[in-house]
């Protein structure tokens, strides 16, 4: 007892505490040997390709026993450091291991379906493994002055901490090295810190990047690498391995928050081998079987049940027969058929502490295809390893198939002495239908990047395979919020093909979206918006056809099939007034719906005529049931009333302009620009006046009303019928919010209190008034986004011309088949102009997590890499400090491409400037400051000659600085250049 309560039980790590509980990799991201992505990495296992690249011979120069290989990720100049807010002097004093890490995660939680947004501020935890950090030991080796920079940008323990400061994530932060077991062991502390309660998930990374080459020299002379640098993992050949870079992420999150789960890790342990006299590199097959042993016991596995499993294997041959023995003891002793092993490291060489997250990699890309990717450099098992000689384990040479339980583990053991072992096992469903959507509903894709060309990626890859209804509920899930530094928004929009084929593509658009929000102002038209068929395509909307199906049953009882006039083809539908009028309003009200359900909120409504209708819908003040029924009174009355013969045209004239022409009988219905006016009165003085306009160049054209002159005097007797129905229909009248701009009220009597109640008063005067829409438009802002709901944009051009700097987006088309399309790619526009919404609740809902096979996400997210970052060279610190460094410079590298353009009489040269440039970047170095904190002034300039270059051979020269006098020379060993320059500080 502890304070007079039970201490919580944390012996059992081993179990979760209900199915719920149960850990899971649910996102994972990468950059391997000539492998960028995850998707390059699981074409290059299946293609049985050798991702190792020639060793750099100026490396090999003064370090003859390295290997003829390397292992290189590429891109360690490469950082979007505005997108992490890594200033650029940080950024140029940061361990590439860090940037890699900062974007790979960021890529793993996108992968997962998690919008990292979510996460801030929760308690994930993140444990990075990693050994070797190439920068620290150049920049704490030598007196760097940097502000602190170097501190907060090469320290060990700020790839962990950096990572947990950028997404805050406040659950535990730690750097693990246990040398090559590193990744794996960071593995396990998670796995701990999560069953322990210390947080929810955690982020989990490995990382080895070579920046020069001592590290590789030192394994040569130990003998761990193989001369011609080739890893013959179990082979005859064994012979050693060679040094390669990886960085790599997993998400490890509980079952009951996971939307992917590539695997659940069952269970992960770490030891050590202890005191072994032989000495520390000695490897234990006592002490791997007593973990491997410990292990399955724990977790009451019999080890035949593990269909496979990923050694740590790097073709050392002491090391490897010591694993195959322990691996052998334990998990090949009941076995009826022989284990499957393989090693990633046969195809990339040793990533060192990243290896074993490489292997956890290659096991999750086996669990989503279906099949182990096969190891190469194999031929013959090396007679020492007695259980594959002797057919108890068996090495994966070709893609094959999982066979028993989905069980695979993996296996790590650091030449120091530390062990640790994984168990995976692969629960995803199975993918139904190959994933295509069940309806025919196209689907709506937003996408958020760092550049236009990064969010076209997702679309070129959407266009490129099948729909998958659940790979688009993951990147739906993703994109419910918008990181503020993607400064391009884009949408597409895609239909399934029923024979299974790509995905078609039925619209896309991407722009630069500058960060400011527009205020959402809602425009609901009126008369005129009607048309034929106007909600046939709408109706395969799941939600826009629930809303008309409800509004149907209430009209029901008045003897209208809304349905029937809504799909309807008949031309004559909406020559009934009243049809016209319980059309728009169900549309109104099934957009409305929908725009809620994506939860797309108004900061401004405003009504055309009967436009207001929807106001009162969209301001909560009236229900569905209301409106649909308070349309329905407005076209029972026009139909029961006597009246005129009237009509009603619009006018390319401003109420100030037309008033003054008109003909006594004839009113201004409509006041809707400074350039546009809708008149109302008898038949025949409308068609005389519209005549005259013609006849004077002002565009003029009569409108459908049904012979009706509203808005005028001539509709009087309506007012008394209209309120009496409405009346009934609205009984307790609310009042209207700030946000209802009002068009059929006088601004000045906006704050009477009859004019505040969407009252049965209110609406009336709205048939009766003038629409005083030029008034009211002219007070939202001009930097407003209007979304016209109706169902037809009938104010496009009106609002257009009067606010020419807000955004302007119809729903909906007139006469449009397939307007659902013409909706989509609406909704899509608004999300292009800063709007996020849940697009999701547009769809059947997806069951996660999803299915296995449903493609990455994280190999399609690109980043800004437009600026090369500053990376010492791997001499930096001896020839930094006597004032010599050596350039070499060839055309063909992306550093000195620039020069291809200095060309003079057809011969290329090398710019003087780049001299100058090379002189103050090392002098700023001797100094232990970046150039651009560096001020110089050169003087006694002189150049000997100009320096030809070809584009078929590098040139090296080399720079030569007095730090005491400020002379300097630039000799150019194949043109015997030599330049001496003053240089004075500042």
């Amino acid at each position: 007892m502890v304070n007079g309560r039970e201490p919580k039980d944390l012996s059992c790590r081993t179990q979760a505490n209900c199915p719920e509980d149960e850990i899971v990799i649910s996102g994972i991201s990468g950059r391997f040997p000539k492998s960028p992505t995850m998707l390059e990495f699981t074409k290059n296992l299946y293609a049985k390709a050798d991702l190792l690249d020639e060793m750099d011979p100026q490396w090999k120069e003064p370090f003859p026993e390295l290997p003829e290989t390397l292992g290189i990720t590429g891109g360690v100049r490469k950082f979007d450091s505005p997108f992490f807010g890594v200033h650029y002097k940080q950024a140029n004093l940061m361990d590439p291991s860090m940037k890699f890490i900062l974007e790979c995660n960021y890529e793993t939680i996108i992968d997962a379906g998690i919008n990292p947004l979510t996460l801030r501020g929760s308690n994930t935890g993140v444990f990075i493994g990693s050994t070797f950090l190439d920068m620290d030991q150049i920049f704490y080796s030598y007196e760097f002055v940097g502000a602190g920079f170097a501190i907060t940008g090469c320290n060990r323990a700020m790839m962990a901490n950096r990572l947990s400061f950028s997404f805050d994530f406040q659950g535990p932060s730690m750097y693990v090295d246990t040398l090559t077991s590193g990744s794996l062991t960071a593995i396990d502390v998670a796995y701990s810190a999560i069953r322990n309660g210390q947080c929810e998930a955690a982020i989990v990374g490995g990382s080895n990047v070579i920046l020069h080459p001592f590290v590789t020299a030192q394994l040569a002379q130990m003998g761990a690498l193989s001369k011609d640098g080739v890893t013959r993992t179990f082979d005859e050949g064994i012979s050693g391995t060679t040094n390669s870079e990886a960085n790599c992420c997993i998400f490890l999150q509980k079952a009951k928050h996971a939307k992917r789960v590539y695997a659940r890790l069952v269970h992960s342990k770490s030891s050590h081998s202890g005191y072994i006299e032989e000495g520390i590199t000695t490897p234990s097959v006592k002490m791997q079987v007593k973990l491997l042993e410990t292990f399955y016991r724990e977790i009451s596995l019999d080890p035949a049940d593990v269909a496979y499993v990923e050694t740590h294997c790097e073709g050392l041959l002491k090391y490897d027969a010591a694993e195959v023995a322990a691996l052998d003891a334990v998990m090949c002793r009941a076995r009826k058929t022989p284990l499957k092993v393989g090693c990633v490291k046969s195809n990339i060489g040793n990533t060192q502490p990243c290896g074993g997250i490489c292997g956890i990699a290659k096991v999750i890309i086996g669990m989503e295809n279906g099949a182990i990717p096969p190891n190469i450099n194999f031929s013959r098992p090396h007679p020492e390893l007695k259980a594959l000689v002797e057919g108890r384990m068996q090495v994966v040479t070709e893609a094959e198939e999982f066979r028993g339980r989905n069980f695979a583990a993996v296996n790590s053991v650091s030449f120091a002495g530390g062990i640790s072992h994984v168990l995976l096992e692969s629960v995803a469903k199975e993918k139904l239908n190959n994933g295509l959507p069940a309806d025919d509903l196209p689907r709506l894709i937003s996408w958020a990047g760092r550049t236009e060309e990064g969010v076209h990626e997702m679309f070129k890859f959407m266009a490129s395979h099948p729909l998958d209804a659940e790979f688009v509920g993951l990147v739906h899930e993703t994109q419910t919020e918008t990181v503020s530094n993607n400064i391009f928004r884009g949408f597409g929009v895609f239909q399934k093909d029923v024979d299974g084929g790509n995905a078609v593509v039925l619209e896309q658009s991407v722009q630069h979206f500058p960060g400011v929000k527009r205020p959402v102002v809602w425009l609901f038209s009126g008369m005129g918006s009607q048309w034929p068929q106007m909600g046939s395509s709408l109706m395969s909307i799941p939600i826009f056809r629930r809303s008309v199906e409800r509004s149907h049953e209430v009209l029901l009882a008045k003897g209208v099939d809304l349905i029937g006039l809504l799909t309807s083809d008949d031309p004559e539908t909406f020559d009934n007034i009243l049809n016209s009028f319980v059309g728009i309003a169900a549309v109104q009200i099934a957009i409305v719906d929908v725009l809620r359900a994506l939860q797309i909120q108004p900061d401004i409504i405003i009504g055309h005529s009967v436009g207001e209708l929807g106001c009162a819908y969209a301001d909560g003040c009236f229900t569905a049931e209301e409106m649909i029924l308070s349309a329905y009174s407005r076209g029972k009355v026009s139909v029961e009333t006597k009246k005129i013969f009237g009509s009603m045209a619009a006018v390319g004239l401003g109420y100030s302009s037309v008033r003054k022409m008109l003909p006594p009988d004839v009113e201004v219905a409509c006041r809707n620009s400074s350039t546009s006016s809708t008149i109302s009165g008898p038949a025949a003085s409308v068609e005389a006046f519209v005549a005259d306009l013609k006849n004077q160049g002002v565009f003029a054209k009569e409108v459908p009303c049904s012979n009706i002159a509203y808005h005028s005097r001539y509709i009087a007797d309506m007012g008394p019928k209209l309120l009496e129905l409405l009346t009934e229909v609205v009984r307790e009248p609310k009042r209207r919010s700030a946000k209802w701009l009002s068009t059929s009220v006088p601004q000045p009597k906006w704050e009477d209190e009859e004019n505040q109640l969407s009252s049965a008063q209110y609406h009336t005067n709205n048939l009766l008034n003038p629409v005083l829409f030029e008034d009211t438009f002219a007070m939202i802002p001009n930097n407003a986004l209007t979304i016209e709901i109706a169902p037809h944009g009938l104010l496009q051009a009106i609002v257009k011309r009067s606010k020419a700097q807000a955004v302007h987006i119809p729903l909906t088309q007139r006469g449009n088949k397939n307007n659902t399309n013409f909706f989509l790619a609406a909704l899509g526009k608004i999300y292009m102009n800063g709007i996020d919404f849940p697009i999701q609740n547009l769809y059947p809902a997806i069951e996660f997590p999803v299915s296995k096979g449903t493609p990455m996400i994280s190999p399609h997210i690109r980043w800004d890499h437009s600026v090369d970052w500053y990376i010492p060279p791997y001499n930096f610190q001896h020839e930094f400090n006597s004032g010599r460094c050596y350039i070499s410079v060839s055309p063909d590298d992306l550093e000195h491409n620039f020069i291809l353009g200095y060309v003079i009489d057809g011969e290329l040269i090398y710019p003087h400037m780049g001299f100058i440039f090379s002189v103050w970047e090392t002098f700023s170095n001797i100094f232990g400051q970046h150039f651009l904190d560096k001020d110089v002034e050169f003087s006694e300039i002189r150049f000997q000659n100009e320096i030809f270059l070809t584009t078929e051979k590098e040139r090296e020269f080399l720079i030569l600085i007095h730090p005491g006098t400020g002379y300097f020379q630039v000799i150019f060993y194949y043109a015997g250049f030599t330049c001496f320059i003053r240089k004075n500080l500042l």
